[in-house]
């Protein structure tokens, strides 16, 4: 099969290589990639940023969720069928042309899905429906979302918007009409920020999600306790109090509230956005878009599986 590995950490360490597939293990489903969503852990990976926390015996093809078609099926899995539409994480790689993965981290795409949108929702709606549930508001609450318009943030930002809270969310000004169309109120990011927030909230800020970073839990403490923030990515803001939200992302698995996000979304309930699409030839520049951030949800590749299978 055709795929990209790590041969080393670095921008540069990015490989094409042909390599064998390994048939699936009694729990497990051999998948053909047909689109692969580029995640910020993916280049984070291949830069060495996050070595310690996920080792790899380089070389090793990364990759972290996509969608697909059901190739082969173990011996202990039910529910899945050879030519069953798939979406989920992927154990063994999402960077190639065929995947094997537990079962438990995959689901079926509901009917009203393209297999696009299908890969671009995995950690989304993963990722959202947790935080949520982390730190659930009051209800009617007014809350800031930093990072509104990426593929998370859009996420969270809907989810709230849907049970009656007031987002604030943060987003470069090119994305500003983007975040009003998922039903918030944008801000920038820039040295206004704290300002604008005292602007749009005067009776009070009662919760945040951080999506971004840059230092978004420091500059808000005087409007809203770190208590009262969940971030996914400032790890060191657990010192101040902040909820950190992390986690081993080999270990996801479909939840409940995974399924009803995709079945809502398929109903045309919340918007799934696709920031670009690649062919497979070009997934090199694909994770450079997603490095260089500031985007409107996913950027997807398209399998080159499903381009040798003629669809």
């Amino acid at each position: 099969m055709n795929a990209y590995l790590v041969s080393h950490y670095g921008p540069d360490g990015l490989q094409h290589a042909t390599l064998d597939q390994r048939p699936p293990g009694p729990e497990e489903i051999a998948i053909r990639l047909d689109a692969i969503a580029i995640n910020p852990l993916d280049w984070k990976i291949r830069n060495g940023w996050l070595d310690e926390m996920i080792p790899l015996p380089l070389p090793a093809v990364i990759g972290s969720e996509g969608a697909g078609t059901v190739l082969s099926v173990g011996a202990d899995v039910t529910g899945f069928a050879v030519g069953d539409r798939i979406a989920g994480f992927i154990d063994s790689g999402a960077f190639a042309e065929t995947a094997v993965t537990r079962a438990a981290r995959l689901l079926p795409v509901p009917a009203g899905l393209s297999t696009e949108q299908a890969a671009a929702l995995p950690t989304a709606a993963e990722t959202a429906t947790r935080i949520y549930a982390l730190l659930h508001p009051e209800p009617a609450s007014t809350v800031v979302v930093n990072g509104a318009a990426g593929s998370v943030g859009s996420m969270i930002t809907q989810l709230l918007v849907r049970d009656g809270h007031a987002v604030i969310g943060t987003a470069s000004a090119d994305n500003h009409d983007y975040v009003r169309g998922l039903g918030a109120t944008p801000i920038g990011y820039g040295p206004a920020l704290v300002d604008d927030l005292r602007r749009l909230a005067p009776a009070g800020i009662h919760a945040g999600y951080d999506t971004t970073g840059h230092g978004f839990i420091g500059r808000v403490t005087d409007l809203l306790p770190a208590r009262r923030i969940v971030t996914i990515v400032d790890f060191a803001a657990a010192a101040q109090g902040a909820i950190v939200a992390g986690g081993d992302p080999t270990q996801l698995t479909i939840t409940a509230a995974v399924r009803e996000v995709f079945d809502s979304a398929a109903r045309g309930e919340l918007r799934v956005s696709i920031a670009a699409s690649y062919d497979f030839d070009a997934l090199p520049d694909a994770l450079a878009l997603s490095e260089r951030g500031h985007l409107r949800g996913r950027v997807i590749v398209r399998g080159k599986g499903r381009e040798s299978a003629g669809v």
